[in-house]
């Protein structure tokens, strides 16, 4: 997930995480309703209130891209107009339930595993995994800028692709991760072992505010 999309002020991480999935579910299984989109609409407006707003409009190419590519090829194949919808439908409720992932920051969700006393396996394994793909991302960016400045060519040649791209790509990544492997034994990670949490991340009333306006935009939503 990119930093640029992180909120400073997120609902409470396992409750954001709960929400998606509900959000989701709900949707897919109300697709084929008339009040399915006007729950996603409330949804999506409610994290655009709560600071989300970068998420929020970063998912909509995305989520209009997806949608008149799925709603095209529904209508070919069944000249339905509510199995177009609901087609549609499902990919607003998947673009919607990403929102919370996406402005999460990694570290809230860890410490929030590690409060709740989860295992330290679980929780070290999810923080790696979180940065893994950003990190992974900017890797591939140094290496094609370095790629340009020596004016190695084209990825689409074989001979370059493996030489000037991956190559270096997979050294950066093996580095990495033996990075990472000192990090952990120098910090004197242990599984099993007691541990604290420096800055423990707490339940606000902002957060029961927030699962209140979802039960009540899914009322109002059933109810039109």
């Amino acid at each position: 997930m990119s930093e640029a999309l992180q909120v400073k002020r997120p609902i409470y991480p396992l409750l954001g995480m709960i929400l998606a999935v509900y959000v989701v579910v709900f949707a897919l299984l109300s697709a084929k309703s008339d009040y399915c989109i006007f729950f996603l609409i409330g949804i999506w407006a409610l994290f655009l209130l709560y600071g989300y707003w970068k998420a929020c409009l970063a998912i909509l190419p995305v989520a209009a891209f997806l949608s008149l590519i799925l709603a095209g090829l529904t209508w070919v194949i069944s000249r339905d107009a509510g199995d177009t919808m609901a087609a549609v439908n499902r990919i607003l409720a998947l673009c919607v339930g990403v929102i919370p992932g996406l402005a999460l920051p990694p570290v809230l969700l860890v410490r929030n595993c590690s409060a709740l006393k989860l295992p330290r396996m679980l929780t070290l394994g999810m923080m790696i995994t979180l940065n893994f793909f950003p990190l992974l991302g900017d890797e591939v960016r140094k290496v094609r800028e370095a790629m340009k400045t020596r004016g190695a060519g084209s990825l689409l040649s074989p001979g370059i692709f493996y030489r000037a791209f991956l190559i270096p790509l997979i050294v950066r990544v093996v580095n990495i991760s033996d990075t990472l492997a000192l990090s952990v034994e120098t910090r004197g990670f242990a599984e099993g072992e007691a541990y604290s949490v420096y800055r423990t991340v707490n339940v606000r009333p902002r957060d029961v505010v927030f699962v209140l306006l979802v039960v009540l935009v899914t009322g109002l939503a059933v109810a039109i």
